[in-house]
């Protein structure tokens, strides 16, 4: 059994989702501020949930091409497998927007469109192990 951390990454704050002990269905958790200390408080919850896997939006635009916000997201990656978190990116496209169209707008969007990159990596996951 598998827990992971999902991840909707913006230059001024994540939202972070987490699975159940099954990795089966991806819950919003919480938003946090990207500052300083991000990495800190995301391996704070890493630790105290036992996860060691992430999983990261990747951001692209109309076109395929990755969003400018996807540089910071490969460093922030980079950051956190430097610190022996396994990290994968699962293609997302407009996923405050349809976080905002479920729930409405509320500070908890970010939460929410990470837990939609989530259960898509988590659906994923699962048709490809059957």
């Amino acid at each position: 059994m598998t827990k992971f951390l999902g991840i909707d990454f913006g230059t001024k704050k994540l939202g972070i989702a987490i699975s159940d002990e099954r990795g089966e269905l991806a819950f919003p958790r919480e938003v946090l501020v990207n500052n300083a200390v991000l990495l800190e408080k995301v391996m704070e919850i890493l630790k105290k949930e036992e996860i060691r896997d992430v999983v990261i939006g990747e951001s692209k635009n109309f076109k395929g091409k990755d969003n400018p916000v996807m540089e910071y997201a490969e460093k922030f990656a980079e950051r956190l497998k430097g610190e022996g978190v396994k990290v994968s990116f699962e293609p997302e496209f407009m996923t405050s927007e349809q976080a905002r169209k479920w729930q409405g707008n509320n500070d908890k969007i970010d939460a929410s469109a990470a837990a939609i990159i989530l259960q898509s990596f988590l659906d994923r996951k699962d048709k490809s192990s059957t």
